[in-house]
């Protein structure tokens, strides 16, 4: 199965290796990117990929391309993804699918009384530790869920030039957590309350948005979800999780270089947390992007879709919305 990637920048390279390297029965037959480089167009031949553009149209034009994974910048996923659709193609999307609802409604409506799968880029659903948690959950290990609590911390902040077009903290970073709280959980957001605050760069809160923060949900079961932010952890790349119930809990916690201790007369030490989201969710990727190829070849319902893209992007609205006003916002 011949497809194309729209955008070369990181998260473009690490789907042009996970699916040249790893994912069987597909092949990336040609990639674009409007401000494609000669060293990044080196690098992407070094793949075996036969059509190296600046136009993602002629991808878009490429009848032996069944399907296009959209990695470029976030205010052209919308756009990009209708065209696409009315193109003909499959979509993999990376989130957010657009940080404006309205526009997101539009793929939707696209994508209606068409026969085309729609994928939705939320990798740490696909990641070992957040699936046996789910697993429990989803099989009443631990019985009626009480309480969800997720930790996501950067191990630093991007740059400032970044997080003035991200859509704030809670379109680009806790999204990932809103999504968490709805698959783990299997349950939607009834309301929402948010604080933050600056507490790692004040350059960030010159730019109009926090960089630390902790979210409150209730789920429509009555259950809590607590979700705490930072984009700073001296000690690495933070993400664990904790679903507590009435019959007892599940928890994960980082993963790391390797699981050795060493205990010795000053203390027991181990390893720090893996330090980059790409170290820590590699494997992650890879599983994503095989489920979307799987899909598409086999007819089968993708498993992060347009609906799940949505509803992400309406809590993270409605924690913007909650952070401003000081109260709780409700969904449902």
């Amino acid at each position: 199965m011949k497809v194309g990637i729209i955008g070369a920048g990181r998260i473009g390279k690490v789907h042009l290796e996970s699916i040249s390297r790893y994912v069987k029965g597909a092949e990336v037959a040609a990639m674009a990117d409007p401000f494609m480089s000669k060293d990044t167009a080196e690098y992407i031949k070094s793949f075996g990929v036969g059509k190296i553009t600046k136009d993602y149209r002629e991808i878009l034009a490429d009848k032996e391309i069944q399907a296009v994974l959209i990695c470029s910048s976030t205010d052209t996923h919308a756009p990009i993804s209708i065209e696409a659709i009315e193109a003909g193609k499959h979509v993999f999307c990376e989130k957010p699918v657009d940080h404006d609802v309205d526009n997101i409604l539009k793929v939707k409506s696209a994508l209606e009384g068409k026969n085309l799968k729609y994928q939705v880029g939320f990798n740490r659903r696909f990641d070992h530790n957040f699936s046996a948690v789910r697993r429990a959950v989803k099989e009443g290990k631990i019985g009626a869920l009480n309480v969800l609590k997720i930790c996501s911390r950067d191990p630093a902040a991007p740059p400032v030039n970044y997080i003035k077009v991200s859509g704030g903290i809670f379109l680009d970073m806790t999204i990932h957590d809103f999504d968490m709280v709805r698959f783990l959980s299997g349950e939607e957001v009834e309301s929402v309350y948010a604080m933050g605050g600056v507490m790692v760069d004040e350059e960030i809160g010159k730019a109009g948005d926090i960089d630390t923060a902790v979210i409150v949900m209730r789920l429509k079961s009555g259950a809590l979800a607590v979700i705490d932010n930072c984009r700073r952890a001296a000690y690495g790349y933070d993400q664990r999780a904790e679903a507590f119930g009435e019959l007892g809990q599940i928890a994960v916690g980082n993963d790391t270089s390797s699981t050795a201790v060493l205990s010795d007369k000053d203390g027991v030490t181990s390893e720090k947390p893996l330090y980059f989201f790409l170290e820590r969710y590699m494997q992650a990727y890879v599983r994503e992007i095989s489920e979307f190829i799987d899909c598409v070849q086999n007819d089968k319902p993708v498993p992060v879709g347009i609906e799940d893209g949505l509803q992400a992007v309406k809590i993270g609205i409605a924690a913007k919305k909650a952070l401003k006003e000081g109260r709780e916002i409700r969904l449902i």
